[in-house]
């Protein structure tokens, strides 16, 4: 049962960061229609399509691990109260709410509209954000983790989506200069670096207690440590293919490889974060 809570929460993870992340760098690196407007429109339909599946499978899952049996997950009484009373389900109805609109959206003329996309993804990472470790805490404190964690989100989304909206450009990058592609993404990559980092920091020190939880090599400690040198590896592509900006142009083939390293790396992180989240961490003391 945790092993297929892990896999449903990656998914459900990875389809809406790059959801939203790709929707926020398209106006940032292509400012007029392109050739990868068709593509990514096909790619976020069916990406909207997993999200649901995936948010609906999560609450299936949650249902049937809180009542101890797998039949507890189609039992109408189970979940109805799950939904209604704890804080996981009554934040998971508005945000199956908003993956329902997002994907009525996606399959309507409206779908052309930048504004209503980037809002429903938005809101579907804003209650993203209090499910997992975020809701450990309450009152203020409470309140700013997950503030902390909604910004980390946003980052990781914008990175990982940005990357994969650079993969579908360097497949076809007849018409675009990609040395300005490149700049523009990096120039938006330090900042979100910046914002991953500082907040990615936060939530250590306030869920372990610590700068960085003990024993190094066991459950929460080791997950953490293969997410940070998958992120660490990332920045060492990143800052690689900037150091060689200038000869983009005649090195095509080695850069979308690198691009494409980078994102899978990203995925593999997103993968770690999936099963921190069924993780208790260790607080100190």
């Amino acid at each position: 049962m945790t092993t297929a809570l892990v896999l449903c929460r990656f998914l459900h993870f990875i389809v809406l960061l790059l959801l939203f992340g790709s929707w926020f760098f398209r106006p940032l690196l292509l400012g007029r229609e392109s050739t990868v407007d068709q593509p990514l429109a096909r790619i976020a339909r069916w990406l909207a399509v997993l999200a649901l599946v995936s948010g609906v499978g999560w609450l299936l899952l949650i249902s049937a691990s809180m009542a101890g049996a797998w039949e507890a997950a189609l039992d109408p009484s189970t979940l109805h109260l799950v939904l209604d009373k704890t804080f996981f389900g009554q934040v998971w109805r508005w945000h199956l709410f908003f993956n329902v609109l997002l994907l009525v959206l996606l399959w309507t003329p409206l779908r052309a509209s930048p504004a209503p996309r980037l809002i429903l993804g938005g809101l579907l990472l804003v209650t993203l954000a209090p499910v997992g470790h975020g809701a450990m805490l309450e009152g203020n404190e409470g309140r700013l983790l997950m503030l902390n964690q909604l910004i980390h989100l946003l980052c990781v989304s914008a990175w990982l989506g940005g990357l994969m909206l650079l993969v579908l450009i360097l497949r076809q990058p007849a018409g675009y200069s990609i040395r300005s592609v490149l700049q523009r993404f990096s120039g938006v990559g330090y900042a979100l670096v910046a914002g991953l980092l500082i907040t990615g920091m936060i939530n250590v020190r306030v869920l372990t207690g610590t700068f960085w939880p003990t024993p190094l090599f066991t459950g929460f400690a080791l997950i953490l440590l293969i997410k940070a040198a998958l992120v660490v590896a990332m920045l060492g592509l990143a800052l690689f293919n900037r150091l060689r900006i200038n000869d983009c142009e005649t090195r095509h083939d080695a850069l979308r490889s690198s691009v494409i390293l980078e994102w899978l790396l990203g995925l593999g992180a997103v993968a770690a974060v999936s099963l921190l989240g069924t993780l208790p961490p260790m607080v100190s003391g």
